[in-house]
């Protein structure tokens, strides 16, 4: 399921170019476009939702996956290890929330600090 007004959607079916982090069959992984750290990148599910206030149990399995796979991929991605390095996980959700894409998303971002922002 796909919103062909979504962005998010766009990149995930390929209409946007992305650089790419990881896909699979359920979840695409890409560089935030303005990254916050040195290591920012968002994990997205390709099946539209809107935010994770629209997550039901039937949701479970796939943020279960996407919480991980977060820590490989950000050691993949640069970030040290756990317990002196690590990242951040960031979920914003509705206006309030900070949420600007209406696509559940999971930013992860780490690497060495201060960061500009976050």
């Amino acid at each position: 399921m796909h919103d062909d007004h979504c962005i998010f959607c766009k990149i995930i079916t390929g209409k946007i170019p992305s650089k790419k982090v990881y896909e699979d069959e359920e979840i695409f992984a890409f560089h935030d476009i303005a990254p916050w750290a040195p290591v920012h990148f968002l994990l997205v599910p390709k099946t539209h939702i809107p935010s994770m206030a629209h997550v039901g149990p039937e949701h479970v399995g796939l943020l279960g996956r996407m919480m991980t796979l977060a820590p490989k991929l950000a050691l993949e991605n640069g970030c040290r290890p756990y317990p002196q390095g690590g990242f951040r996980i960031v979920a914003n959700t509705g206006a309030e929330g900070g949420q600007e894409v209406q696509h559940l998303h999971v930013h992860v971002m780490g690497g060495p600090r201060p960061w500009l922002r976050g």
